[in-house]
């Protein structure tokens, strides 16, 4: 029963995988309309990959790490409030949150390009107050595309921390209670640990994707915010320089796979939802 499984593994990941690790150790030659590949153990371009990209390696990770913090802030209050307040309006409040998410990836970060154009009523709005100078800006910030990655990828932290907060009986938090825990002590001693599988679970879906994301520093980004993703795109697409984007690929799944690993190991998979 396994095999169709195993054989669309194969197909779709497996051949796929080998022909991009061939690819990231070949030669390119040719022209850009018409290049070839020749195959010789190029380990320089994973040399090239580091030295020339470092900083667009380092801005992803660190882009992709806050929009996963800032995303488990916002959707623990929200994943709480439908799991034990929402009573019989939670299946209304969780259509309400999945609802914008039916609109396409890209309508919804051009949209943010909208709202955070500098003659919009957000920048308006917060020069008003003092939080921007009077020639401040939103878009084409590091901040503009941390707030779209945290936009786009929001939901998958809320749909894992919403169903383990859910499976926590509310008779461990009344007992809490009776045992004259506050309510800051039952939460840090209660509902926060029983709900580290939904946050486990949650930020690695947030950040895998985040980290390989392009589109969202090409729309709301500059020069100055590129991320590793927009870079592969350009090689790939326009440069053609097929070793090089290979090699960055492997790249970008290898310091992935680590952090997974070494994350997954510190907290733990057994409960994992």
């Amino acid at each position: 029963m396994i095999l169709p499984a195993l054989v669309y593994l194969a197909v779709f990941f497996v051949v796929p995988f080998f022909s991009l690790a061939r690819t990231s150790l070949s030669t390119s030659g040719g022209s850009v309309y018409l290049p070839t590949l020749e195959f010789d153990w190029n380990f320089g371009n994973y040399l090239h990959a580091f030295s020339e990209y470092q900083d667009q390696i380092l801005r992803t990770f660190g882009y992709a790490l806050v929009a996963t913090v800032l995303c488990a802030l916002l959707a623990f209050p929200l994943a709480y409030v439908i799991a034990f307040k929402a009573g019989r309006y939670k299946n209304l409040i969780l259509g309400l949150v999945i609802l914008p998410f039916f609109v396409t990836f890209l309508i919804r970060t051009i949209a943010w390009k909208t709202i955070l154009a500098d003659d919009g009523w957000v920048v308006s709005t917060l020069g008003a107050i003092g939080l921007l100078p009077s020639e401040g800006r939103l878009l084409s910030t590091s901040w503009a595309v941390i707030g779209g990655l945290t936009y786009n990828w929001i939901i998958f932290m809320i749909l894992p921390l919403y169903v383990s907060l859910e499976k926590i009986d509310p008779r461990l938090i009344e007992a809490s209670k009776d045992l004259y825990s506050s309510n800051t002590r039952s939460f840090t001693k209660v509902i926060l640990p029983l709900s580290m599988p939904g946050v486990l679970a949650g930020s690695m879906l947030v950040f895998i994707p985040a980290a390989g994301d392009f589109i969202n520093a090409d729309y709301l980004g500059s020069t100055q915010t590129t991320m590793i993703g927009n870079v592969i795109q350009k090689q790939f697409l326009v440069v053609k320089d097929y070793p090089a984007a290979a090699a960055l690929s492997m790249v970008l799944m290898a310091i992935i796979l680590v952090g997974v690993l070494l994350y997954t190991r510190a907290l733990g998979t057994e409960d994992l939802v």
